[in-house]
């Protein structure tokens, strides 16, 4: 009783008034939701490895995982601000992220610096995968403000993953 009680309060006093409609609203934000905890544990595995790099190509692989694990990081804000806007809402912990991402966590102790690579490499196509269905629900909605943003996010995924494919092909494969 006490849980639909807050929810009606927080509906009351989180309520954004917008034109799509209640379905958009559910729909789109509870997409937004999920991309972010995506967003969430691409850019901490993408610190992680950052962190973690080793080897020869250290300074190059390191400066690169950082650069991409800002541009990862800015997204956040205006994910979880659009959802907000078109009246819905947002992830709001650590176990809020872990319940919802579909990015695997790699907890290992070390991992070879071509494998993070080849790892980051598909978590970014994942990611561009998840953005590209959440687009597909905003265009069914009309919803081009969201459309919008995904199309510059898809665009930096791609160039993300074509960067980690390039850094890590080996010789061999040139």
């Amino acid at each position: 009783m006490a849980d639909q009680n807050m929810k009606r309060v927080a509906d009351r006093y989180l309520a954004t008034p917008t034109d799509l409609g209640a379905d958009a609203t559910r729909d789109i934000a509870a997409g937004l939701s999920a991309l972010l905890a995506d967003v969430f544990a691409l850019y901490l595995k993408t610190k992680n490895f950052h962190w973690h790099m080793s080897g020869p190509h250290f300074r190059d692989y390191h400066l690169m995982l950082d650069e991409q694990s800002d541009q990862i990081f800015a997204m956040t804000d205006a994910i979880a601000e659009r959802a907000r806007k078109i009246g819905g809402s947002t992830i709001r912990s650590i176990s809020h992220i872990a319940g919802q991402q579909r990015i695997l966590d790699n907890n290992a102790e070390y991992v070879e610096p071509q494998d993070m690579l080849a790892e980051l490499q598909g978590d970014n196509k994942q990611l561009v995968a998840e953005l590209r269905r959440v687009h597909e629900l905003c265009d069914e909605y009309k919803d081009v403000a969201t459309a919008s943003l995904i199309e510059v996010w898809i665009d930096e995924g791609e160039r993300r993953s074509w960067f980690l494919y390039e850094t890590g092909r080996s010789s061999q494969q040139r």
